[in-house]
């Protein structure tokens, strides 16, 4: 081994260095970007820093194992002419030196930091790529500058410098020691100076409104006067803000084009009085999440949905228990069901009957511990049942076809919201519920006020069960698969009550016409007198007798019958299907079907009345597919299948069976479904054509499941038929779900309810505004809401999504308003100036800031005016100069003197300074200067763009 002195080393010097591939990474992104040369430009029009889109691109480079992030900012303007640069004049500014001279986008009202200090549309930002990191050694600093330039390697070049301070120098709080600082960082050796070109703007904020009284009052929570609760009637919404959602008004007097001399601005005198400024500008600071009340509603009745609790958890054990038989009657609905002699509370009215069962659950509950006082519940449950108040004497109610809602039919548009949202229409009695509860939540006891009402509701539907009253605000018919789970149940139990309404009726009507050694045979002769059958059988369409019944005398007539039909059937069964008995008499005929006559007898062919088939929740749709999807797809599945979904068929044939003695397949399938009969004209022995049909292909297929029930089916009216639907058993179950729902499941039921009226309501305030930006919303609402609430169970984050959308309308509806208040838009007699107070009030609410038309003299600016007139007014009645003191500067003591003082000091100063100079000697090639200045009262900061031209430097 060779000694360690004699060890031969190379330095290889044509390597690149760390800072040597840093400056090509700088290189390489610009060129990709097409950011190197001088690029045409257009000079800016006014404005466009605001209303014109800004775009930006990233990349990431590395200084060694450092990170940096290179983000180009540009303004997107259109597309220009590529050979642009061809005709470009010789020696041209690049266009970021031009920007510096441009005065069309000066104080940008919403805009990037750079764009603001140095009014450039396109700048690059190299910076640390951690968040954390920083460039804080000057030697770093430099180091990047000097990488920058190099990779640019331009003639001329833009140092870019700030001065950022806490506390202000004096000499820099007014014009005259700006210029100085100005003309000083130039270092212009031309005498004399060429001009300087000035722009200022001095904002005022105002942020007393004592003299305007915020016109949304906060509802008195105890007030209940004719159905109104909390200040908002019972199945309205309420609207607005509770604080005034404007908190600031920011006014900006600005003088754009000044030159030196033109003006005084010194630490004794100012020019500067904000009436005489050309320019004003407003715009406003709006309030933080105001209170509303519209969205504090939905926000609490929200917070339901993630309640763990049951109500009986909620109101306490005690409220389902009780040693005497009074509890029984409330929650042993079966066994009351089943009691041999019917209680006779039909007189009582809804109300009575639900103030008794009241009595009975707070037995161990004192009145007083009860969430919801007498006095609420009643005006709830009288707004809930319109009808409960129209009862008759007798018990018997006249209930209006579909709905009760005293509520005026709601536009197209509107009225099919509901099924949009999967909520239900605007008149039900869902929809009353959930406001109501929504109202309940936030006034009357929260969670547990909520429980009770429930409760109190479950009681009266289990009410109207039992006695047959109609449930109000349904539409009839079967439930509507379009709205929320929640109504399709209430619709269900009413189809229930429909059902055993119709049959209890028939059954009072039968046995009154009845004489008592009828016994047994009454329902059998029924069927004599086809006219009468058909009236009473109308009435009868789905009923059945047998499987219902509250005395035995009504039980074994229903027994005796079924004997009676027995021994129909055996002698029937010992004949031909082509000779059926003629004793066997037609039952349960609606009417004649047209010209039609059997086939074989040669009677007239005749309607039967048919059981309805069952009308079914989508919660029931969804189990029987789940289970006819279980049976697979093998030969005795389908089967199967095809038997389950028979029933309704079978049905139908026994009853036409009954209603067409000697009838066959081929005249039921004449009747039920034509297309299966085909029809063809021959040409008899006689020579004669006549039409000859027979069964379609299918219908002759072996085993087919219209032959095996044709066989199977017995001459048996729909009266005597086993129910198809089962009314009393679907109505248990349909009480069972509303008792065991939590107040979290009934949250989640009714919120699309919620957010459909809050909808409506946002739309019906709206319409009184008139403000484009919310109506756009909205649009976007409910394009939001229907895809979400379509499918159960959506996701609690897009609920709030749509919640805080809700929120942001109202907020802005109710800054409207308070805009319009302050600026006494509906005192103004002019109808003209009228209009352009409200297109200027609209324009502050949906841009950054607005100009005032006319300044401090037109009809907006003189509105101002008065306002900070007013403010200043109320505060001279505090000690004005202690006020002075704190703010301290003589800038402030000095403007409000003389003619300001209508305005307070002003907030912030800005001022833009701007020349052309040779720099760095006087025969460099004459270059723009820039400074902006701003002044608040915890701020000074100075940004400067200062030109040199760099070819003999």
């Amino acid at each position: 081994a060779l000694p360690e002195s004699e060890v031969f080393e190379i330095t290889d010097f044509t390597t690149a260095s760390e800072w040597e591939r840093f400056i090509s990474k700088v290189e390489e992104v610009l060129n990709d970007w097409k950011l190197i040369g001088i690029a045409s430009g257009k000079p800016l029009g006014k404005g466009v820093y605001t209303t014109d889109a800004w775009e930006e691109k990233s990349d990431e480079i590395s200084f060694a194992d450092f990170k940096f992030s290179v983000t180009h900012h540009y303004l997107v303007q259109e597309s220009s002419d590529k050979d642009g640069k061809e005709e470009l004049i010789e020696d041209a500014l690049p266009v970021s030196m031009q920007d510096l001279l441009c005065m069309n986008n000066d104080f940008p009202p919403r805009a990037h930091c750079l764009v603001r200090w140095y009014g450039l549309r396109e700048f690059v930002v190299i910076a640390p790529a951690a968040n954390n990191d920083a460039v804080l050694s000057e030697s770093k600093c430099n180091l990047l500058l000097s990488s920058i330039s190099v990779a640019l390697g331009n003639t001329v070049r833009t140092d870019f410098e700030m001065v950022h301070l806490r506390k202000v120098p004096n000499q820099y709080t007014h014009l005259s020691g700006l210029l100085d600082i100005f003309k000083s960082k130039t270092g212009c050796p031309l005498t004399p100076l060429p001009p300087v070109s000035i722009s200022i703007r001095l904002t005022y904020v105002l942020q007393d409104w004592q003299q305007y009284f915020w016109p949304q009052q906060p509802p008195d929570i105890d007030a209940l006067v004719g159905g109104e609760v909390g200040g908002v009637e019972f199945g309205k919404l309420p609207f607005g803000a509770c604080e005034d959602p404007i908190s600031e008004l920011h006014l900006a007097t600005t003088w754009p084009h000044l030159t030196e001399g033109i003006i005084v601005d010194n630490d004794v005198y100012s020019d500067l009085d904000p009436i005489q400024a050309p320019q004003w500008s407003v715009r406003v600071r709006k309030a933080d999440n105001p209170q509303c009340l519209l969205g504090d509603f939905i926000t609490e009745f929200f917070k339901l949905c993630r309640r763990k609790e049951s109500t009986e958890e909620i109101l306490g054990r005690s409220t389902f228990e009780d040693d005497g038989k009074e509890a029984a009657d409330i929650t042993h609905a079966l066994s009351k069901l089943t009691e041999p002699a019917p209680v006779p509370i039909h007189k009582l009215s809804v109300t009575n009957m639900v103030h008794s069962a009241k009595k009975k659950i707070r037995k161990h509950r004192g009145v007083d511990e009860s969430p919801l006082n007498n006095e609420v519940l009643n005006t709830i449950l009288l707004y809930l049942f319109p009808d409960a108040a129209d009862k008759s004497s007798d018990g018997s109610e006249a209930r209006p076809g579909t709905s009760t809602g005293n509520n005026p039919p709601p536009e197209n548009e509107d009225s099919n919201l509901y099924t949009q949202f999967k909520s239900a229409p605007s008149d039900s009695l869902s929809y009353k519920l959930a406001l109501c509860l929504c109202m309940v939540n936030f006034y009357h006891g929260g969670v547990k006020g909520v429980a009770h009402l429930w409760q109190e509701f479950v009681l009266e539907m289990r009410y109207r069960w039992e006695n047959n009253y109609l449930v109000p605000g349904l539409a009839n018919g079967a439930p509507d698969l379009r709205c929320c789970l929640l109504h399709q149940k209430l619709q269900m139990l009413n189809c229930c009550i429909e059902r055993k309404k119709a049959r209890d009726e028939g059954k009072k009507s039968i046995s009154s016409d009845r004489s008592p050694g009828d016994t047994g045979k009454a329902i059998g002769h029924s069927g004599g007198d086809s006219q009468n059958d058909t009236d009473k059988e109308k009435g009868e369409v789905g009923r059945s007798w047998e499987s219902w019944s509250d005395s035995e005398e009504e039980f074994f007539e229903c027994l005796s019958d079924t004997e009676e039909l027995k021994g129909n059937g055996q002698e029937s069964g010992k004949k031909s299907g082509s000779k059926e008995t003629p004793n066997l008499k037609p039952e349960g005929r609606l009417h004649q079907h047209g010209n039609l006559t059997l086939l074989h007898p040669g009677e007239p062919l005749y309607v039967p009345v048919t059981q309805e088939p069952g009308p079914m929740t989508e919660d029931l749709l969804e189990e029987q597919s789940e289970v006819l999807a279980k049976l697979g797809t093998s030969a005795e599945g389908a089967h199967l299948r095809a038997r389950m979904q028979s029933a309704c068929l079978l049905s139908d044939m026994e009853s036409f069976k009954a209603a067409n003695p000697g009838c066959c397949l081929e005249d039921f399938v004449r009747w039920y479904s034509p297309r299966d009969y085909v029809e063809e004209e021959v040409v008899d022995e006689k020579g004669n054509v006549v039409l000859k049909g027979e069964l379609s292909a299918r219908m002759k297929i072996p085993s087919n499941m219209w032959v095996e029930a044709w066989e199977t089916a017995k001459p048996i009216p729909a009266r005597r038929q086993r129910r198809l639907f089962d009314d009393t058993r679907e109505a248990e179950k349909v009480l069972h779900y509303l008792a065991v729902q939590k107040p979290a499941d009934l949250a989640r039921h009714l919120l699309p309810c919620v957010i459909h009226a809050a909808v409506l309501k946002v739309k019906e305030e709206e319409t009184l505004e008139d403000i484009a930006s919310v109506k756009k919303i909205i649009k976007q609402i409910i394009i939001l809401s229907s895809k979400i609430l379509r499918f159960p169970n959506p996701e609690d984050k897009k609920l709030e999504e749509i919640i805080a959308q809700i929120m942001s309308v109202e907020a802005t509806i109710a800054r409207a308003r308070s805009l319009k208040a302050k600026f006494g838009i509906e005192k103004h007699d002019q109808e003209e100036e009228r209009d352009d107070l409200e297109r200027f009030v609209n324009c502050l609410l949906e841009q950054p800031e607005v100009s005032v038309v006319g300044a401090g003299r037109g009809p907006a600016g003189s509105i101002i005016h008065k306002l900070f007139m007013n403010a200043q007014r109320v505060a001279t009645t505090t000690p004005l100069d202690e006020e002075l003191k704190r703010s301290g500067s003589s800038d402030e003591r000095r403007l409000n003197s003389g003619a300001v003082a209508d305005f307070p000091p002003a907030a912030g100063r800005e001022v833009i300074l701007r020349t052309t100079v040779p720099r760095p000697a006087s025969y460099s090639k004459p270059l723009p200067q820039r400074m902006y200045s701003v002044l608040t009262k915890e701020d000074f900061r100075l940004a400067g763009a200062f030109s040199s031209d760099t070819t003999f430097f």
